[in-house]
C-alpha cells in the first residue's frame, strides 16, 4: 500500500465517528446510511489532494462530509424516508444502555426531520464547535448561527415531544 493511501486510511479510521454521525443524521435506513458513508469516503478520497493542512483534518472532513450528504440527498431526490415508529426491539442487556439507545433513536428520528442547514448546525453544536466556528464553516454570520441554532434546538425538542418522548 502506498504511503498516501495508508495515511488517508489512518485518518479515516481516526475520524470515522464523524462519518457515522453525519450518515445517521441524514439517512434513516441502515442501507442508505451505508451508501452515504461510502459516498462520503469516496468524496474524501477524491478531494484528498486538495487538503493542504490549512485547517485540521477533522474540520476539512466535516465540510466534505456535510456537503456530500447534502448533494447525496439532492442527487438521489430522497425525501428522508422516516418511519413513524421507533424500533421496539432495542437491546435490553442493561436498562441504562437500552435507555440511551432509545434516546438516540428518538433524537436521530427528530434530526432527520430538520432542514439541511439545521442538521449541519446541530451537528457542529454536538461536536462542540463555537458559534464563530459554526458561522465560518457554514458561511453565515455568528449572530445568524446563534439564532438559527437556538431555533433548530427548539424545533428538535418539539419534534421529540411529538414522538411522545421527553428527555
Amino acid at each position: 500500500m502506498k504511503n498516501k493511501e495508508k495515511a488517508f486510511l489512518d485518518l479515516i479510521e481516526q475520524h470515522k465517528g464523524i462519518i457515522h454521525k453525519i450518515s445517521k443524521m441524514y439517512m434513516d435506513a441502515p442501507d442508505d446510511q451505508q451508501d452515504l458513508m461510502q459516498e462520503i469516503i469516496y468524496q474524501l478520497w477524491k478531494s484528498y489532494d486538495s487538503f493542504h493542512g490549512q485547517s485540521s483534518f477533522s474540520t476539512w472532513m466535516y465540510r466534505v462530509a456535510l456537503n456530500t450528504a447534502i448533494v447525496f440527498l439532492k442527487k438521489e431526490k430522497r425525501q428522508l424516508p422516516t418511519t413513524d415508529t421507533i424500533p421496539e426491539h432495542l437491546p435490553m442487556e442493561d436498562s441504562g444502555h437500552a435507555t440511551k439507545e432509545l434516546q438516540l433513536a428518538h433524537f436521530y428520528k427528530a434530526v432527520q426531520k430538520l432542514e439541511r442547514l439545521e442538521k449541519a448546525l446541530v451537528f457542529y453544536h454536538l461536536e462542540n464547535y463555537s458559534h464563530r466556528e459554526i458561522a465560518e464553516n457554514l458561511g453565515i454570520t455568528e449572530v445568524n448561527a446563534r439564532t438559527k441554532l437556538n431555533r433548530a434546538k427548539h424545533k428538535l425538542k418539539e419534534l421529540i415531544k411529538q414522538q411522545g418522548y421527553e428527555f
